[in-house]
């Protein structure tokens, strides 16, 4: 079911001084930031040859971001992205297996404006898993 990891996803305080890391220091291409108030952060895209790092800013107060930031004020990894091909059957085959699909259940586009889900980090071991059709 699983294909390959999109992204991995770094939640910062800061993502102004994140991207001149990544692409300064690091020499890593780095998108433009992308403010997405439906998920409550702003992106940008690390490029790298075999997947991206997606470094995430909270957006507003009710950002989900803020208060993972709250619980690790340095940041961290805040979830990891793989690929499905059909999301919604995915959805059927892992929450048939008793994962829990976070929100409403239904997909939403993601930044890659592709559709998304979320699964609850205690059924995989305390990792948030984001699941992206391609």
């Amino acid at each position: 079911m699983l294909g390959r990891v999109n992204h991995v996803a770094i939640a910062v305080t800061d993502l102004a001084a994140a991207t001149e890391c990544y692409s300064g220091t690091l020499g890593a291409k780095v998108s433009s930031p992308m403010a997405l108030p439906e998920h409550g952060v702003t992106v940008v895209f690390v490029e790298l040859p075999n997947t991206k790092i997606e470094l995430l800013e909270p957006l507003g107060e009710t950002s989900p971001i803020r208060a993972f930031l709250d619980k690790n004020p340095s940041g961290g990894i805040h979830h990891i992205c793989y690929e499905v091909e059909d999301i919604k059957a995915a959805r059927a085959h892992l929450t048939g297996q008793g994962a829990r699909v976070l929100g409403d259940g239904e997909p939403r586009i993601g930044a890659h404006g592709k559709p998304v889900l979320f699964l609850h980090p205690k059924d995989f071991f305390g990792t948030l898993i984001e699941l992206e059709q391609v």
